[in-house]
């Protein structure tokens, strides 16, 4: 358990990134799900299907990074694009729920293309 001094130091909790991380894994493994859903219904088959998933989970963080982090970042004065504050780290904010959704795409893609196209 930090200190109090510790804390006034670095104000970050690692419980809150913890909650932030857990969040927008939450979000984009619901998503992943629709978007296999979508890449089904829309027929898509192999590379184009994963590109699908690719774009689509990117502009997911986008609109989470919109909604929740950049009205913070503006008033406080950080850079854009800064996610250090609420996340660990950039890569794990923009790419971090690409493989764990990844299983769910796969599977809510294939299910639906099966009904559509029998």
């Amino acid at each position: 358990m930090p200190s109090e001094r510790e804390l006034q130091i670095s104000p970050i909790v690692q419980e809150s990134l913890m909650h932030n991380a857990r969040t927008l894994q939450n979000l984009q493994s619901l998503t992943a799900s629709l978007f296999g859903v979508s890449a089904g219904i829309l027929g898509l088959e192999s590379y184009s299907g994963f590109l699908f998933y690719i774009v689509f989970s990117l502009i997911t963080s986008a609109l989470f990074y919109a909604a929740r982090v950049a009205p913070t970042s503006i008033s406080s004065g950080k850079a854009p694009l800064d996610t250090s504050r609420y996340f660990v780290g950039a890569v794990e904010f923009w790419t971090g729920g690409l493989m764990s959704g990844l299983a769910g795409f796969i599977l809510t893609w294939t299910l639906f293309y099966g009904l559509v196209s029998a």
